[in-house]
């Protein structure tokens, strides 16, 4: 039977797994969609029951099928969640959504450590509500006493699909570094408030850490599951080893994350300010990035622009690369749909839209002003001395020919270019993996 790693790769929408043989290939692959529920607030979340059967189903059916030997299982799942755990290792709480209206004023908190900026700064961490998922863990201690009074182990999402296997409380530095409010950057250590408001989280390992474990009457190594954009860019730092070209990913998706591995700076208040941040490779080290809810923005304007060109929401889809639009646009520099931020609905002036001849050149314009975004978040997150030569596009923004020609024109001194392997998330757990292969 032929050796594999099987890696779930969860995200909001698609729930994936992947089987990688030993060239990390990908030789079997299944994926599903879930309705999401209501949690006991009434607001969505995700199905954690179904989720947890459905992982649990694809490992069984695998095995039973005799056709591969999993040596090992790791796991790549969307930051900002937690599970809570009872004494007898229970699941205790809904699978809050990040994206939860949060009923609780976080100033307090916040100007007991020495105000909001010092303290994001220090955690790299801008105060994004639900997305610090320490922050969740004060909200669920001081807003619902209920559970509280019940958690005795907390994991962020990664290390609890793990721990549905191994049954090992673990925590890995992708995920606690990635604007949890939780790891204090200075020290490169969890931050005192957890130990002052008696919270106590598993202690990081590095990520090639895994727990032989029995699963279904066979021995297969348990990886502690990592954060998925810091689990994206683990192929190219690996591919990259040898290499003194420095370059940044953009993982995009619903959020547009600009990555720099080789920022030595701290992060500074006004990177802050501007939706930088940092998260942690597998081994502990800084990854300076930039977040930006660009694909929302996207897919919402998009919508809109259809609606009112009397075409197909996918229509942009069918456009053919204009790259003298792309350049006239880019000349005239000109923001139609954002002259100034982002609202909180991300839908842009509408009102314009009677300027446009076409469908086409209004949705070259929306791009247009995502693309400039995206360039200033790869622009602040480099060092003041930097040597970048390459800008890598993952996910679904690199089958954007014009997103891209917008990137190409704007960054004519670096090269535009496209992982080799698809499934970055996926592909980097499975690669943390490669030395149970023959254990």
């Amino acid at each position: 039977m032929k050796k594999v790693i099987a890696v779930f790769d969860i995200g909001k929408t698609n729930k994936k797994i992947f089987l990688f043989d030993e060239n990390f290939n990908v030789v079997y692959t299944n994926s599903i969609r879930f309705e999401e529920v209501e949690d006991d607030d009434n607001d969505p979340c995700d199905d954690i029951e179904s989720i947890e059967t459905w992982i649990q189903n694809e490992i069984k059916t695998i095995q039973n099928k005799n056709e591969y030997t999993i040596k090992a299982i790791n796991f790549s799942t969307h930051g900002a969640t937690l599970v809570y755990l009872d004494k007898n290792g229970n699941r205790i709480t809904p699978l809050y959504n990040y994206l939860k209206p949060l009923d609780i004023d976080f100033n307090p908190f916040y100007e007991s450590q020495g105000g909001v900026e010092a303290y994001s700064r220090k955690t790299a961490s801008p105060a994004y509500g639900m997305l610090n998922s320490g922050l969740q863990i004060y909200w669920l201690k001081h807003c619902k006493p209920h559970f509280w009074s019940q958690v005795e182990t907390i994991l962020h999402y990664p290390q609890y699909l793990s721990y549905l296997f191994s049954k090992k409380a673990t925590a890995d530095f992708t995920s606690v570094g990635a604007h949890t409010a939780t790891w204090n950057y200075d020290a490169m250590q969890y931050h005192d408030w957890l130990i002052n408001e008696d919270i106590h989280l598993p202690e990081p390992k590095p990520g090639k850490n895994a727990a032989l474990s029995l699963v279904n009457h066979q021995n297969i190594y348990i990886g502690k599951g990592l954060h998925d954009s810091s689990s994206s860019i683990i192929p190219l730092l690996e591919s990259n080893e040898n290499s003194d070209r420095e370059f940044v990913l953009l993982s995009t998706g619903t959020w547009i994350i600009c990555m720099n591995p080789f920022s030595k700076e701290t992060l500074t208040t006004n990177q802050l300010k501007n939706d930088c941040l940092c998260f942690m490779t597998p081994d502990k080290k800084q990854i300076k990035s930039s977040m930006q809810f660009l694909g929302r923005v996207h897919e919402v304007n998009a919508i809109a622009l259809s609606n009112y060109f009397e075409v197909d929401k996918s229509h942009f889809l069918e456009l053919t690369l204009n790259k003298s639009l792309c350049s006239k646009i880019l000349t005239s520099s000109k923001h139609v749909f954002f002259p100034n931020d982002i609202p909180t609905d991300f839908i842009g002036n509408m009102d314009q839209l009677h300027t446009f001849k076409s469908y086409e050149h209004a949705y070259y314009q929306l791009i247009f002003e995502i693309s400039q975004r995206v360039h200033q978040g790869i622009e602040r997150i480099l060092d003041t001395k930097h040597n970048l030569k390459d800008v890598y596009i993952s996910g679904g923004f690199n089958r954007n020919n014009i997103f891209v020609e917008y990137l190409t024109q704007m960054m004519p001194n670096q090269h535009i270019q496209f992982p080799k392997g698809k499934n970055a998330s996926a592909l980097g757990a499975a690669m943390l993996m490669k030395e149970y292969f023959n254990q």
